[in-house]
């Protein structure tokens, strides 16, 4: 069974309906996020957020008629991820966007006329709050990732993502901090690996992104026969739903696909407590690389000499070691939850429950 189809999924419990209170206070919540080693989902921490009335009509007004850049892609899974070298790109008006994403026959002509909707995805993504609303600068309060205990930061540390069905990011990982990601409209499926599944994930580097590792494998359509390790992958898959939070520790890596018809994000990326610079950071892509190559070479020589157990072995435990701290990895076959921000007090066992 592939790793997508083994996936471990954790849960977060929602607060009881119909009160209002956030389940934790600033101080807890950032203690969390700098201290959790595996994904999860904050629920109930951002209902009062005026982000959520970011709709597209909403958007549309506040734009103003500005274009911004969509990245088109084929929405037949392929066995290629669909890097961002290889897509197409067209600028355009989000009123432009809407139209075509609905099949409206005004769009015979314009931007998109070249591309049937039935057949592609567009995506404007990593678009900075601040530079598409540079004129707008009160819209930046409608972020408030203070709530979790990063006070001053808001729209203007963010960036927004606004896509089609099939939208998504290749797999991959970056290198600068940590991830909190607020679902706004539709749902997105998260396909998360931890940083110890690298050797697994078939690394690559690809022009012009110099803070990002790819991955050759297409996550949600693998070539198990070009690449046979990705089967040891343990794939943490969740669907984020409007008005949840997710948190994605650094060096995860992770594959995003909207699966409704219009989806928007808005992601922070948050600097840990002391500062990477940017050497350790290349330093830690290209360990992940080099993590990739040492166990397909270990693979080879085996293949050669399968009497040399040894080799395995030590390669083996050298894959190991690069292992980041993450909790403890699921039984194969069987589901659990996500993390569950459950109660206040930091014990592992009282805010993190896994669910059976």
């Amino acid at each position: 069974m592939h790793a997508a189809r083994n996936a471990a999924r954790w849960h977060v419990e929602r607060h009881p309906a119909g009160e209002d209170v956030k389940p934790f206070t600033p101080e807890k919540a950032k203690a969390i996020v700098m201290s959790l080693q595996q994904p999860a989902v904050f629920c109930n921490m951002a209902f009062d957020w005026p982000a959520l009335r970011w709709n597209p009509k909403y958007l549309s007004e506040m734009l103003d008629g500005k274009t911004i850049q969509f990245r088109l892609g084929m929405k037949k899974i392929d066995a290629a991820p669909q890097f961002e070298t290889e897509c197409s790109y067209v600028q355009a008006t989000l009123e432009e966007f809407l139209a075509w994403s609905s099949g409206l026959s005004s769009c015979f002509s314009g931007p998109f006329s070249c591309y049937d909707s039935c057949k592609y995805w567009a995506y404007a993504d990593y678009k900075y709050i601040a530079k598409i609303f540079e004129d707008k600068t009160e819209i930046f309060q409608d972020v408030i990732w203070s709530d979790f205990g990063f006070p001053g930061r808001n729209g203007r540390e963010s960036t927004l993502w606004i896509g089609s069905v099939g939208a998504n990011t290749p797999c991959h990982l970056d290198s600068y901090g940590c991830n909190l990601v607020l679902q706004v409209q539709g749902r997105k499926r998260w396909h998360l690996f931890p940083p110890s599944d690298a050797c697994f994930l078939y690394p690559t580097r690809i022009p012009y992104e110099e803070s990002s590792v790819f991955s050759k494998v297409s996550v949600v359509n693998p070539d198990l026969k070009r690449f046979p390790l990705f089967k040891k992958a343990k794939a943490h898959v969740v669907t984020l739903s409007p008005g949840q939070v997710l948190f994605v520790p650094q060096h995860w890596w992770h594959y995003v696909e909207s699966i409704d018809p219009i989806t928007i994000s808005i992601n922070s990326w948050i600097e840990l407590v002391e500062a990477t610079s940017h050497e350790i950071n290349l330093q830690y892509l290209n360990g992940a690389m080099s993590a990739y190559l040492e166990y397909q070479k270990a693979g080879v020589l085996q293949h050669r000499y399968p009497s040399r157990h040894r080799t395995e072995r030590t390669m083996s435990a050298s894959c190991k070691r690069r292992k980041t701290q993450v909790m403890a990895e699921p039984e194969d076959n069987k589901e659990a939850d996500f993390p569950t921000a459950k109660r206040q007090s930091l014990q592992a066992d009282t805010y993190l429950q896994r669910v059976a």
